[in-house]
């Protein structure tokens, strides 16, 4: 009988199929991007779980310094306290110009040391998210100042200071905070200006209300001054005494922002170096 031929009106038909490989090794290479994805997915949980936990610990790093720091200033604020009421207190009798000299060096250390710890104290509070805290009240601003800078001159008599006053108007601010302000432009001024240009403070009622602190010397790099009011930042000189670890310029936009002001720089080899706080004037 041959095949595909009726026989008895009833047809036959069968068809042979040779089997082969080809439908695993297409499943096969289906499967490799599946697998690749898997492998890549699986690399990248691994990655993330390793950042997590390194930001975790640094995060914890940070708050243990925050902490430390804070702690540190806090506990060094007594003892800093009893050597400036003791070398007051010395200050009051007649001494030999030798031993007035030391304990003036004594009484500017101390000064100095407590612009720090209070500059510690608020950047502590300001990294844990509290802010500098201020009490508005009526100021007079041209005396404040003109007092802040008879203070200032007794610690550091090696410079001019010299006071322009502006105009008059009312003005609500911290006058804690105030001389805490200007104290820091101040000291940066004494520790990059020239100590023969003197340094000019001018308060100053205009169309707002105008704390600006001027000093002649060496501009500071126009690479710094967009990060200059930054924490940490700090230019360099060759006074050892006047160093710090870069917080006074970061205080003083914090006091400025506190009171709903804003803070700039000027520097030129022509012009000196100007820091200007501007504050609103009073509804």
């Amino acid at each position: 009988m041959q095949p595909g031929i009726a026989y008895n009106g009833t047809f036959h038909a069968m068809r042979l199929f040779k089997t082969d490989e080809r439908p695993l090794a297409a499943r096969m290479l289906v499967g490799q991007p599946l697998a690749m994805n898997l492998k890549a997915q699986y690399t990248l949980d691994v990655a993330q779980d390793t950042l997590r936990s390194q930001y975790a610990a640094a995060e914890g790093r940070a708050l243990f310094a925050e902490q430390l720091i804070g702690i540190v200033s806090h506990d060094l604020r007594n003892p800093l306290a009893a050597i400036t009421m003791a070398s007051q207190l010395l200050g009051r009798r007649d001494l030999p110009p030798k031993q007035a000299q030391i304990l003036g060096h004594i009484t500017h250390a101390a000064e100095r040391a407590q612009r720090l710890v209070a500059d510690l104290l608020d950047f502590t509070l300001r990294q844990v998210g509290r802010g500098i805290a201020v009490s508005l009240k009526p100021v007079d601003l041209h005396t404040l100042v003109g007092e802040c800078l008879d203070e200032l001159s007794l610690v550091s008599p090696g410079h001019t200071l010299t006071h322009l006053c502006v105009g008059q108007g009312r003005f609500s601010a911290d006058s804690d905070r105030l001389y805490q302000l200007i104290g820091n432009l101040v000291a940066n001024a004494m520790a990059y200006g020239t100590a023969e240009g003197g340094i000019t403070v001018s308060s100053r009622f205009e169309d707002q209300v105008i704390i600006a602190v001027h000093n002649s010397g060496t501009p500071i790099p126009s690479e710094l001054l967009d990060d200059l009011f930054e924490p940490m930042i700090r230019g360099s000189h060759n006074n050892a005494q006047l160093r710090s670890v870069g917080l006074g310029l970061f205080i003083v936009r914090e006091i400025v922002r506190a009171h709903h002001g804003d803070v700039g720089v000027t520097s030129s080899i022509e012009g000196g170096t100007t820091f200007t706080a501007t504050f609103p004037l009073p509804r």
